[in-house]
């Protein structure tokens, strides 16, 4: 089965309303409407969605959210975001479960679990992160923790959540470290993702993207993406320059 290439941009907790307006100058002076490849996304932070995503109207470049409330219904939620709001908001997608909101946050996997359906139900594609730290690596324990997380997706979430859903490999020690695991590295984690996932699901297993995120670059897009079970990545710091970012999308051919 084919799978479009995805190249999404995370931006953090980076940029202000100056910098977005000269990435998105810059983005739709290189398109001028039209799109590459591979399917373009940016998440900047949420103040931002609704700035970026009106000046990226008419071009091949959807704007989604880095969080959502695991809350479905509005309520007494104070500094929380609903996924109708961010849909109001034309974000399309959102990231869940990235490693510093693991980490930095307590989103266990149940959360991770809750906010991916929370997110499907207002119509927004959710990215599912995944990965394990160094000191798990060089355990031997990749595998078991990796397992541990997506089965947790797997059995938790709504069947509709899981057809529309994205899963994103992030290498704990490789995200804003430098340091990017190998092509092969990251081919044998996605083809053990896509295992899994066959293993609960032969067809969701064939059509769901996967893509890897740690220190994703020009100069190793390539490499990367030349994985048979790599259907793209998830950008951090490369993606918030315009001609970074596109030049990763260029290497997914």
């Amino acid at each position: 089965m084919s799978r479009n290439m995805l190249i999404a941009g995370n931006w953090k907790m980076n940029a202000d309303a100056a910098q977005v307006d000269v990435f998105v100058k810059a983005v739709g002076d290189a398109l001028d409407g039209a799109g590459l490849a591979a399917d373009l996304l940016v998440c900047p932070p949420m103040v931002y969605i609704e700035r970026m995503a009106r000046a990226l109207s008419g071009q091949p470049v959807a704007v989604g959210a880095q969080n959502i409330a695991a809350e479905v219904e509005p309520g007494a939620f104070t500094g929380e975001v609903n996924g109708a709001m961010l849909a109001d908001c034309r974000a399309s997608h959102v990231i869940v479960g990235h490693s510093e909101r693991r980490a930095l946050y307590g989103e266990a996997d149940a959360i991770v679990a809750t906010k991916a359906d929370a997110a499907a139900a207002a119509g927004l594609v959710p990215i599912v992160c995944v990965g394990e730290t160094l000191e798990q690596r060089e355990a031997e324990q990749t595998e078991a923790v990796l397992a541990a997380q997506i089965d947790a997706i797997l059995s938790q979430c709504r069947a509709a959540t899981l057809e529309s859903m994205i899963v994103a490999y992030e290498p704990i020690w490789a995200i804003g470290t430098g340091r990017s695991a190998t092509p092969e590295q990251a081919q044998d984690v996605h083809a053990f993702l896509r295992a899994q996932i066959a293993n609960r699901n032969a067809t969701l297993a064939q059509s769901v993207q996967l893509l890897y995120g740690g220190s994703v670059k020009p100069d190793n897009a390539a490499a990367l993406f030349a994985g048979a079970d790599v259907d793209g990545a998830l950008v951090g710091g490369a993606s918030l320059t315009a001609d970074s970012f596109l030049d990763i999308a260029r290497a997914a051919v």
